[in-house]
């Protein structure tokens, strides 16, 4: 073939799938075009483009989101010459051109489909997610954002792209407007994204926490995830025909200790609900210290518990997640608590105060 000659989209059966139309050079190569063939179609006025190195666009013009997207995974996911060989396809018609490669950060979460995030495709940046150990730089438009430790990307629209809470993590790292920062992380909570604790597990992992746009924001967050676990509790309680508990109360023995609080407390059957919205630390303590801090504060939760059922008081344990999931399965964990009751032997007599 004269590399002089064009070729048209008919030459390489180009369909209007994006799959088609972004290849790489060993794509290319594989479908009979040669890396000087490809060059020449991407000069001054010609049918083709190259947007990133070794990725080409089989036609003129501006690129759609969809094609900027695949061509970021496409240069972050390329092997090296030494490696490449034939790949199988990925379950979920992931392109094997994509390696290890996701998309995180603001393009992640638009495709999420976060109202609060940037479109999903800004005029300047496509953050990528690749091993520690890619030897491969940021290019144009395409930021890569090294980890050692890779999550289980999601597939959305054919495409590998980061869970919201790394997705998460990822956006904020590179935010300064305390006010976007705070949008991003209330609607992960209230568009039931992700839970509270995670999404301070990953900021803590990103080690983002101590930063001013983010500190006021992450207490906003848990107080967020806290009312709406409460929301979660009392719909339940009502939607599933459970007895009217007692709500958010302290319990005390007469003259003596404070035993804790808990959301829920039904007097009668002697039975309590604790919402565990427990989340990490957010110090500049190292990671040691931040595991025994959260040791600490289970075997603290786990006493009071182990007393409260000593005193005949059957606590149960409920998590935002398994409100927002199973909610009919915990209804039914706390029903049979209270028929439990009638063959407990009484409980002893508590202070019931409000909280």
């Amino acid at each position: 073939m004269n590399p002089n000659t064009p070729l048209s989209p008919c030459d390489l059966r180009i369909t209007s799938d994006v799959r088609q139309c972004v290849l790489t050079t060993v794509q290319l190569k594989d479908r009979g075009v040669s890396p000087a063939q490809a060059a020449e179609q991407c000069r001054t006025g010609g049918p083709w483009q190259q947007p990133l190195p070794g990725v080409f666009v089989l036609h003129p013009g501006p690129l759609s989101d969809r094609e900027r997207l695949r061509s970021a995974l496409l240069y972050a996911g390329r092997r090296p010459a030494s490696a490449r060989r034939a790949v199988p396809a990925q379950p979920g018609g992931t392109d094997p051109g994509y390696g290890e490669a996701m998309i995180t950060g603001p393009a992640a979460l638009a495709l999420h489909g976060f109202a609060a995030a940037p479109p999903a495709v800004s005029a300047d940046r496509v953050d990528v997610l690749v091993p520690r150990t890619r030897r491969l730089r940021s290019a144009r438009y395409v930021r890569l954002v090294r980890t050692s430790e890779l999550p289980r990307p999601e597939q959305l629209d054919g495409m590998p792209v980061a869970p919201v809470a790394r997705a998460l993590a990822d956006a904020v790292a590179g935010l300064a407007d305390a006010h976007a920062v705070r949008r991003l992380l209330t609607e992960a909570v209230r568009g039931g994204h992700c839970e509270p604790a995670v999404v301070v597990g990953e900021l803590n992992r990103a080690k983002v926490l101590d930063r001013p746009q983010v500190v006021n924001a992450v207490d906003s967050l848990l107080a967020e995830g806290r009312a709406l676990a409460e929301e979660r509790l009392y719909d339940m309680v009502r939607t599933h025909g459970l007895p009217e508990p007692l709500w958010n109360v302290d319990l005390r023995l007469p003259g003596g200790p404070h035993l804790g609080a808990v959301d829920a407390y039904w007097p009668e059957e002697a039975v309590a609900v604790e919402l565990d919205t427990r989340s990490p630390r957010h110090t500049r303590l190292d990671d040691d210290h931040r595991q025994e801090e959260h040791e600490a504060e289970w075997s603290a939760y786990a006493a009071r518990r182990e007393h409260l059922e000593r005193l005949g008081v059957t606590v149960v344990h409920l998590t935002p997640r398994k409100l927002r999931d199973t909610r009919e399965q915990q209804a039914a964990v706390v029903r049979t608590a209270l028929m439990a009751a009638a063959d407990r032997e009484p409980a002893a007599y508590v202070m019931i105060l409000p909280r």
